[in-house]
């Protein structure tokens, strides 16, 4: 694609609030943004490499080390095939920097799924956490921006305070919304039964990684009724989906930079699609760089996608992008979206290398 240049930029946004992932407390979110420049010096397409502590195995720093090398020992193609065992991370952000480059060449978004008629609007569900008071106020403010599906973080150390969010949400909303619980593998299967027990009937869609063992979601499924929904699970042990029944599993969370790419993210989604699950496509606190893709991503996936998990976005600071990812309500433009995500504010970025190709 005739590329010239390849720029390596670090940043650095605070959140609006910590952030605990998996006992891991954040206050900022660090990444990397890879641009592709071709040598007309017309266009520069960007892709985001933000592995993310609690979540990846990989570092910033051991990311950003495997980037260097592969460019630097001229491995990495930009027209061929990338070379394997890549970081999904790093795997992400050069597949999102070659995708956009090639939709900045044809003048469309990319066809993810040529076949299916999709739509441009795409709902989101916002994520809660915290005290009953503090969920219920959060709810009520996104409740009256539009937003009917909602993500309730919960553990089997806060199970009290969640049984009351939950009640407290249901007496409120009731069938008005859908709830979601997101419990992060937290609970062993009698804990889980035991929390589930406590929970208004028909409150709640599905719990997302309930058990800290997945090969007993089915077990859990049969004695509570309640689905759930896979997200750790697709990268620690795969060969789980094909074993749990399929009537246990309501829908899988797709966090592409996690899963191994948007390659890796689409193959999944059109298994789900057999299957008869939902499929979540859901942020890991990235910008509008990624945020922008994954919303295109899934709102041409489907007529009728469901609401996402890209909300993310509320608990940064700041975005990369001219205009931030996000509306005023709960509906994002996708197109719009994906279109935004290559209108980077370099003001943001922190430039690190230059590499002629």
């Amino acid at each position: 694609m005739n590329i010239s240049h390849l720029f390596l930029y670090r940043y650095a946004i605070p959140f609006t609030e910590p952030v605990t992932i998996r006992g891991h407390r954040i206050t900022e979110r660090d990444g990397i943004v890879l641009a592709l420049k071709c040598r007309d010096g017309e266009r520069t397409a960007y892709g985001e490499i933000a592995p993310l502590p609690g979540l990846h195995r990989e570092t910033l720093d051991m990311a950003e080390a495997q980037l260097v090398d592969l460019v630097s020992s001229h491995a990495l193609s930009i027209s061929g095939a990338l070379p394997d065992r890549l970081y999904p991370s790093v795997q992400t952000g050069i597949e999102m920097a070659l995708i956009n480059l090639e939709a900045d060449a044809s003048g469309s978004p990319p066809s993810f799924f040529p076949e299916s008629a999709g739509t441009e609007l795409l709902p989101l569900n916002a994520l809660l956490f915290g005290d009953a008071l503090s969920v219920t106020s959060k709810a009520e403010t996104l409740y009256n921006l539009g937003y009917r599906a909602f993500k309730l973080k919960v553990d089997a150390g806060n199970a009290a305070t969640a049984i009351e969010c939950i009640h407290t949400l249901n007496s409120r909303f009731g069938s008005e919304i859908e709830l979601r619980l997101d419990a992060n593998q937290s609970f062993t299967l009698e804990q889980a039964v035991a929390f589930a027990g406590n929970l208004p009937a028909g409150s709640v869609s599905y719990i997302e990684e309930p058990l800290q063992d997945a090969a007993c979601i089915g077990e859990f499924h049969a004695r509570t009724s309640i689905c759930s929904a896979l997200d750790e699970t697709l990268w620690q042990h795969p060969e789980l989906y094909g074993m749990i029944p399929k009537s246990a599993i309501k829908a899988l969370i797709l966090k592409p930079n996690r899963l191994g790419g948007i390659a890796a993210t689409r193959e999944i989604m059109l298994r789900a699609a057999s299957a008869g699950h939902q499929t979540v496509l859901s942020s890991a606190f990235e910008s509008g760089i990624s945020l922008g893709l994954y919303a295109w991503l899934a709102a041409t996936s489907s007529p009728e996608p469901a609401a996402c998990g890209l909300d993310t976005f509320r608990y940064l600071n700041h975005d990369l992008t001219e205009a931030p990812f996000g509306s005023g309500n709960s509906l994002v433009d996708a197109r719009k979206a994906f279109n935004e995500g290559q209108k980077v504010n370099l003001h943001t970025l922190k430039l690190l290398s230059i590499w002629t190709l």
